[in-house]
């Protein structure tokens, strides 16, 4: 005999009660699907990031630009002449050379024990002969060769003018030669070329205070060749 509806329903819900949820899930007509994960998954990497920028550096110094070296020897505003110089007279006060610009000298290392001493009359009479045109003698005592102006500037001072009565400038003693005791005068006299290898060479210096020539000493002081270019220096 077939059971009602009801009965049937009844039946059908004590079933389900009695299998477990999966079978009761089955039985109903459900499909079981996994649980849902509740871990947040890591998003994946970007395929292109962008590259992190590169750490800052600090600007690299920039060195001062050099200059083009200068010429080894630059050319002074004003060229160095023999009379932009100062030197002391015998007597010991100071001198300047400018004093002669404009003039015609004919610098002159003496001494008073040398062969070549005689020579003083005749630089004596040079100084008188050209002095009112603009010409000097400049006496510079020196005891560089032989050792022959050995004396103290009052004694030179004496010689030159009891012997010889000389007028003209006579300046303090002078080492001529080459080294740390050298004098300017005859620093910048060297510079021409020439320094004296004995007492009484003579360089002819022009108004400018330029070395127009070197005389060594056996060119005597009445020359014609010395005399011939005092003459054209002081045209």
């Amino acid at each position: 005999m077939s059971q009602s509806p009801i009965a049937s329903s009844r039946a059908a819900r004590s079933l389900c009660l009695a299998v477990g949820p999966a079978l009761l899930l089955a039985a109903c007509g459900a499909s079981p699907t996994a649980p849902e994960s509740t871990a947040t998954a890591a998003p994946p990497a970007a395929a292109n990031q962008a590259a992190a920028p590169a750490p800052a550096t600090a600007p690299r110094a920039t060195e001062p630009a050099t200059p083009a070296a200068a010429a080894s020897n630059p050319t002074p505003a004003k060229a160095m002449n023999l009379y932009g110089l100062t030197t002391q007279t015998l007597d010991g006060r100071p001198a300047d050379l400018s004093a002669y610009q404009g003039k015609v000298t004919l610098v002159v290392n003496v001494a008073s024990e040398c062969g070549y001493t005689p020579q003083y009359r005749g630089l004596q009479a040079l100084h008188q002969e050209f002095a009112a045109r603009g010409f000097a003698v400049l006496g510079f005592p020196s005891n560089d060769f032989g050792g022959q102006e050995p004396g103290s500037a009052e004694q030179i001072q004496q010689f030159c003018s009891s012997k010889y009565q000389v007028t003209f400038p006579m300046f303090a003693k002078v080492a001529t030669k080459a080294g740390a005791g050298q004098s300017p005068v005859y620093a910048f006299l060297g510079a021409s070329g020439k320094l004296p290898n004995w007492n009484f060479c003579k360089y002819l210096v022009g108004k400018d205070g330029a070395v127009l020539g070197f005389y060594p000493s056996k060119v005597a002081p009445d020359d014609a060749t010395l005399r011939a270019a005092i003459e054209r220096a002081l045209q």
